[in-house]
């Protein structure tokens, strides 16, 4: 199988590395260095390499991602330590399945690493300091062994010690191993020079903003290079009092990684949490390291003065645990805003033991804390995710009090059995019932609106997928809910709504009807679904929007008046669409498919696919679908919108989004490792010729003609510009072509029993962000197989050469529409479709009678390969259509209206 790299720095020990634009800074381990570890050093000087290797484990053990071994030590023979401790690395699966960063001032114990290690490492380092013949003798050497290479700033001048020096010495270095020695920009890292500060001279003062500008200055010029330093040089004045390295370090890396510092030395276990430091430290240290009012060494003097009063306590200290000592109420509020669970247990036993009843903790001091979250959240001082940590706390606590309510209960029915009166429970919170409707599996959406709204106080009773309208309807009576909300991805689900909406009225029932997801519009619900209800339809944007109208419509003060509102609105709405529409123009039918796409077929020469039928590919790894991600999507499941990356720095929600995305990375990781989810794909190619209009006859693996149809554009265009069809890219039978025509399906399994097991652990946030993950990959294995189809398995684009981000800006030649979608928005083709790959049984997808897919995390869709097919919109269409393709379907016309009614323009 061949696949085109993406430019991005590529290690490994046993497992994988792969340095991407998302990667977060990496930590490599410091600790297997003589000169930076004594007991490392005493352990090698004496021989016990096996008790050396202890040292290795525990840099794994506690993060580091690059093992970092130096042997330079005048009483050791640097070239046989070497080898015989990365001989012995070698050997011991749970080290050697990192990288190994081969590290030594002196190049023959470099080269003899090189000969010991397995995958691909790094070397620390070279440098031009003995000039430029060397330096490139020695770059071609790593080059040779497949190593990527850090580059030292320090040439025959000396070494760089401002940020002009940095600069200047990396670009030379740079331009010399790209031209000169042949090595991948991506495969260079640059150390600029990390040096101490607070030493006292005042010259020192500015190391630390020469190496976080310089940084910055060089992942501008060479964005495809890495910067690496020694972190620990930095607080090298400080060496014994570890509590203040510590807080040294987090602060410059703090600042250094946020200019662009893509990896570092450091002792993995020692890093403290950069907000954890304690206030006036962290000052300290900024001033120092920002060379902040440092005038005749003021700042350095402070620092040092507060170092003399602290002792190396462990992190422990460091960590801000003031809040542990407030009331009972303040500590659960903390941890609901804050989303901490680790004292959550405690915390609510100990409010239970106060409070006379367990019901009393939930109404008081949860609820109280909860309402801040909401507060937070209406204000936009709180983003989805973090609302959604709030919950997982909250359901935590809940779970500790739910046994005693509930024996509660049952002693008050005893009671009342005794004495033979009626037990009435009070009405409690408002009820609001969820589903996602008849035919449709998709329900992040629909779960997060439940977080937000079960946040704020609501019961939520969610039905799940698939729900047929009466059980909704005969849940809502007898449950007695006070909102029903519906939801729905698939075009087939508009047409559900509406029937739930008329049954709502035929059953003369009264509670308000909310509609959501990804597939329905304020437009839509006001023309098609508030006309079948009269009491009472809303539209909801997002889970954001969810609490106010909720709000809004359970308030007796505010419902009447919010819901006549909503009425003008939407009768406002219908009216613009019903002008709109009629000031359209639509061609007949006839007439657009004669303005078909114009295409020199005479020029066109199909590539024949490497074989006809279907293939299943079910022996493909998660790990290869990882560099295929578009994140961007993630986020706006999440309701946190922008560019990706770009979202991360975002002034408003980048910090959010940074923690989504590291929690999701952490998540996406072990799902990965554990190999959580199982990636099945189907791809077939059969031969395929279009009747010149918009039908597309191929033939099957048993030689059986199977005619695809397919919808064209009816609006009226400008002159020149063509009405499209998907069929108007399959060579005509009248040009004697042999034309080719593919399908696909991808499918991820298996995340049942890990969604069971987060809502059994009440972590919503967890279960959540599994199910984006699993939509996320199953789009990266789409954009994968299709790769693999236009490089190798059609072959039609094997000299493509596309980014990650060309690939989501749909830049490939060539298109993979799927059925529901613009292009094709008939659902029954996916029958067809289904059957050319071998049904359920080889695609592992469950059709549902509204044609959604199950898994949830499915795609399915035809492959053109004509260079100049392209992504189009059929737009509205007219009856006569709608009555031909019927005809060609063979299918009455009431069933096609049924199928196309979101995009017909005469209902």
């Amino acid at each position: 199988m061949t696949i085109t790299l993406k430019p991005y720095l590529r290690l490994s020990g046993l497992e994988p590395l792969v340095v991407r634009p998302e990667t977060n800074f990496i930590n490599v381990g410091e600790r297997t260095n003589v000169t930076g570890s004594k007991k490392f050093a005493r352990l090698v000087r004496e021989g016990k390499y096996e008790e050396a290797l202890s040292v290795a484990r525990q840099q794994v053990e506690s993060g580091a991602q690059i093992l970092d071994v130096n042997m330079d030590d005048a009483l050791l023979e640097g070239v046989e330590a070497m080898k015989t401790f990365l001989n012995l690395v070698q050997s011991e699966p749970d080290i050697a399945k990192i990288p190994i960063m081969i590290d030594s001032s002196k190049f023959e114990i470099i080269e003899a690493g090189l000969k010991c290690v397995q995958g691909r490492c790094i070397v620390n380092s070279i440098s031009m300091k003995e000039g430029v013949e060397k330096f490139i003798e020695q770059a071609y050497i790593c080059k040779s062994y497949g190593a990527a290479v850090i580059v030292m700033a320090f040439d025959e001048v000396g070494q760089a010690d401002t940020k002009e020096r940095k600069v200047e010495i990396c670009k030379r270095a740079y331009k010399i191993l790209t031209e000169d020695v042949g090595y991948d920009p991506q495969d260079i890292i640059f150390d600029p020079n990390i040096f101490a500060v607070a030493t006292g001279i005042e010259e020192h003062n500015n190391y630390a903003v020469d190496f976080i500008e310089g940084t910055r200055e060089i992942k501008r010029l060479m964005p495809l290079a890495k910067v690496s330093g020694g972190v620990s040089n930095v607080s090298f004045s400080f060496r014994g009092n570890d509590h203040v390295r510590e807080a040294i370090h987090s602060v410059f890396l703090y600042h250094a990684i946020r200019a662009g510092m893509d990896m570092g030395i450091v002792n993995a276990g020692q890093l403290v949490v950069y907000d954890e430091i304690e206030p006036t430290l962290r000052q300290l240290c900024e001033d120092v390291l920002l060379n902040h009012n440092n005038d005749n060494n003021e700042s350095t003097e402070k620092l040092i003065n507060f170092a003399e009063t602290v002792k190396a306590k462990g992190k422990e200290t460091v960590k801000d645990e003031a809040w542990r000592n407030s009331s009972v109420e303040e500590r659960l509020k903390h941890s609901l805003v804050n989303g901490i669970t680790d004292y959550i247990d405690a915390d609510t036993e100990e409010a239970r033991i106060k409070y006379p009843k367990p019901l009393d903790v939930i109404e008081g001091p949860l609820m109280n804390g909860m309402n801040v979250v909401g507060d937070l959240f209406g204000a936009g001082k709180m983003f989805l995710p973090q609302v959604v940590k709030s919950a997982r706390v909250m359901k935590k606590s809940v779970a500790v009090l739910t046994p005693f309510i509930e024996a509660e209960k049952e002693e008050r029915r005893q009671a009342h059995l005794t004495a033979g009166t009626t037990n009435e429970e009070g009405a409690g919170a408002a009820k609001i019932l969820l589903a996602t409707v008849k035919g449709d599996v998709h329900d992040i959406g629909k779960n997060i609106v439940g977080v937000v709204l079960g946040c704020n106080g609501y019961d939520i009773i969610d039905l799940g997928v698939m729900v047929s309208a009466d059980k909704i309807l005969e849940t809502a009576a007898r449950e007695n809910v006070d909102i029903i909300g519906l939801s729905g991805l698939i075009t087939p689900s508009l047409d559900e709504m509406v029937h739930v909406a008329r049954e709502m009225k035929r059953r003369g029932m009264r509670q308000p009807l909310l509609i959501g997801g990804a597939t329905t519009s304020r437009m839509h619900t006001a023309v098609k679904i508030a006309p079948q209800y009269d009491d009472g339809v809303v539209h909801v944007l997002d889970a954001s929007r969810s609490v106010t109208v909720a709000g809004s419509l359970l308030s007796k003060e505010q419902k009447t008046d919010f819901l006549d509102a909503t009425r003008k609105e939407y009768n406002k709405l219908k009216e613009d669409f019903a002008n709109k529409r009629s000031a359209k123009a639509y061609l007949p039918f006839p007439e657009a498919q004669k303005n078909k796409t114009t295409l020199s077929w005479s020029a066109y020469k199909p590539v024949k696919p490497e074989f006809t039928g279907s293939k299943v590919f079910d022996s493909i790894e998660l790990s290869e679908l990882v560099d295929f991600i578009d994140w961007q999507p993630f986020f706006i499941s999440w309701e946190l919108h922008g560019k990706f990356p770009e979202i991360l720095s975002d002034e408003k929600v980048g910090r959010e989004a940074t923690q989504l995305f590291n929690d999701a990375r952490k998540l996406l990781q072990q799902i990965v490792d554990e190999k959580w989810l199982i990636p099945r794909a189907v791809v077939g190619f059969w031969p395929a010729i279009s009747d010149n209009n918009d039908t597309v006859t191929l033939i099957d693996h048993k030689g059986v003609p199977v005619k695809l149809e397919f919808l064209r554009q009816q609006i009226k265009k400008a002159p020149g510009q063509p009405n499209v069809s998907l069929a108007d890219f399959i060579a005509p039978a009248e040009t004697g072509i042999q034309d080719y025509i593919g399908a696909f399906s991808v499918t991820i399994q298996g995340i049942e029993p890990h969604i069971k097991r987060f809502e059994a652990a009440f972590d919503d946030y967890s279960k959540i962000t599994l199910q984006a993950l699993a939509d996320r990959f199953a789009e990266a294995l789409a954009e994968y197989m299709h790769f693999k189809t236009r490089k190798e398995l059609w072959g039609y684009a094997t000299s493509e050469h596309l980014t990650n981000e060309q690939l989501i800006k749909e830049e490939y030649s060539g298109i993979r529409p799927a059925p529901g979608y613009p292009a094709c928005p008939d659902h029954t083709e996916k029958y067809k479709l289904f059957e050319l790959l071998g049904g359920e049984v080889a695609t592992g997808i469950h059709l549902t009678e509204s044609l959604a897919m199950y898994p949830a995390s499915s795609v399915c869709g035809w492959y053109f390969a004509n260079p100049e097919s392209k992504y189009f919109g059929v737009g509205k269409i007219e009856k006569d259509q709608v009555e031909n393709y019927a005809a060609r379907k063979n299918m009455p016309v009431e069933e096609a209206e049924r199928w196309l009614r979101p995009i017909l323009e005469y209902e």
